[in-house]
């Protein structure tokens, strides 16, 4: 009788200094890998199937790969799920020690491979991933079964018009442990209805505003709490631009779940003071807001038209006043900045007083906007894609060096968190992360990579040979972005109503 083994892996990325990012402890779990383990049937017609789950961020062995060797009883299928451009080099290596090993089902799925020419590496043994895994993951289980993957899935549709209701079933109590705390991450809405043109969201799940019918994520709640849960990351990207998001708030009270979550909402829930109070008596305890800048004209050149800074303080007030601590992400790094205008940006984020902020440099994606005309531009110098994460410097700058900018990264790190303990007694939870980013950042290691307490277990050199054995290559070139199909493309333009209510002309005389 025919059996399939289902390896889903979220890879780590490979750190400037050659190792496996590792950590003992995670603090965000991928919501990806439980989705899909998720989404994988039992069986398929007679055929039983069985699904390992690892996330390489939070695993402290080796002991997964064994899963990646050949067994002669059982149909193997490895897939590297989630995949982002910096961790695009990690993927491919792992489905080169797989097929090495005589696994011959691979599959890389993900934001790169959604939004990223791969046709260079297609036909050497792995299989690429181009659309959300509702639309194709049942059709890769049927060809592994029947013996062949297609070299692609999914090229004439990016996103499903309609999401299922699918229910999460939670990481086993094993996983859970590999956490700070037992977490679990899950989307209830995708897709983003803005056009920033340095953020792979819209690219990755379009400008149309989706989501299952809210039964399955409150389902999907009481078998998190069932299984030992003890946090929600909902990780959607605008979680107030959920359409039931009031019903499944509510629903959550009644319930009481007591379950505290999470979540990501855009800078228009400062209008919106309702809602927030609704979000903190269903026990959020953490919103993060992408801020990004306190320059208008920045935000307008970079098509962030829906941000105005003088809000963010609105933004503050109302999570105070409902329990929630309030998380400002910032990018640094824009064209427009100075060393003179991020120092005057962090000046400012102390006078609000956000309880969380993170720093990102500004980086040119793969596969978005930006992207493309950085390259058609010739400014992007890195070429390497373990670099594209954030935190490292990408591309030619016209104001800063690279030491300039990367200093400035962690100085804002210290400098903000520094502040914030001098500054006042801080709760307990929000003392020990101030502690850990500005010890962090002091190493000049990013706080937000994912865990605490790095370890080193493998790295580049080990696979290496295996990468440029099975793909000819020692590094990805920088890759074209895939154009959207013409079913996607309608999807967009269904969407772009709500882009315009937000469209503002660029003004040149603006500065705040």
């Amino acid at each position: 009788m025919p059996q399939l083994r289902v390896v889903l892996i979220k890879p780590s990325k490979y750190a400037i200094d050659g190792s496996v990012e590792r950590f003992k402890k995670g603090y965000m779990p991928n919501a990806t890998l439980w989705h899909i383990a998720s989404l994988t049937p039992d069986r398929i017609g007679d055929a039983p199937i069985t699904v390992h789950t690892v996330d390489e961020y939070v695993w402290q062995d080796l002991d997964y790969l064994r899963l990646l060797h050949h067994d002669p009883d059982v149909t193997t299928l490895v897939a590297l799920v989630g995949v982002q451009s910096h961790q695009f080099h990690r993927a491919l290596d792992l489905t080169a020690y797989a097929r090495h090993h005589g696994v011959r089902h691979c599959v890389i799925g993900g934001p790169h491979a959604m939004t990223c020419d791969t046709s260079s590496l297609q036909g050497r043994g792995v299989s690429f991933a181009l659309a959300e895994a509702e639309l194709i993951w049942r059709e890769i289980l049927e060809d592994a079964l029947a013996g062949e993957l297609q070299p692609v899935y999914g090229a004439n549709q990016r996103w499903a018009k309609q999401l299922p209701s699918v229910v999460i079933n939670p990481p086993s109590p094993s996983d859970l442990t590999r956490y700070g705390a037992p977490i679990l991450g899950l989307y209830p809405v995708r897709g983003c209805p803005y056009q920033c043109n340095f953020c792979s969201v819209i690219k990755i799940s379009g400008q149309q505003v989706r989501s299952p019918d809210i039964e399955s994520t409150l389902e999907s709640l009481r078998r998190a709490k069932r299984g030992g849960v003890k946090i929600i990351k909902f990780v959607s990207d605008n979680f107030n631009k959920f359409p039931q998001v009031r019903e499944l708030l509510q629903a959550m009270i009644d319930e009481c779940f007591d379950l505290p979550f999470y979540c990501q909402c855009d800078s228009q829930i400062a209008k919106d003071p309702e809602l927030v109070e609704l979000l903190g008596r269903a026990h959020c305890y953490e919103m993060f807001v992408g801020v990004e800048s306190f320059n208008r004209k920045t935000l307008k050149a970079a098509k962030k038209y829906h941000n105005h800074p003088e809000h963010y303080v609105e933004i503050i007030r109302l999570c105070n006043e409902a329990g929630i601590r309030p998380h400002f992400s910032n990018i640094i790094g824009f064209p427009e900045d100075d060393e003179e205008g991020i120092r005057h940006h962090l000046d400012v984020l102390k006078t609000l007083r956000p309880r969380i902020a993170s720093f990102y440099i500004l980086t040119p994606i793969p596969g978005t906007e930006q992207y493309d005309d950085f390259r058609l531009a010739g400014r992007i110098t890195e070429r390497n894609l373990d670099r594209f994460d954030g935190s490292c410097y990408t591309w030619d700058h016209p104001n800063l060096s690279q030491a300039e900018l990367e200093n400035l990264l962690y100085q804002s790190y210290v400098g903000y968190y520094g502040f914030l303990l001098k500054n006042g007694k801080l709760p307990d939870d929000d003392l020990r992360f101030a502690l850990f980013c500005r010890y962090t950042a002091g190493l000049r290691r990013h706080p937000m990579a994912g865990g605490y307490d790095r370890i080193r277990v493998d790295t580049l050199a080990d696979y290496s040979v295996l990468r440029r054995k099975t793909y000819d290559i020692d590094f990805v070139p920088l890759p074209d972005s895939l154009r959207l199909s013409a079913n996607d493309e309608a999807t967009n333009r269904r969407a772009n109503w709500r882009v315009a209510r937000h469209r503002e002309p660029v003004s040149l005389n603006t500065n705040c």
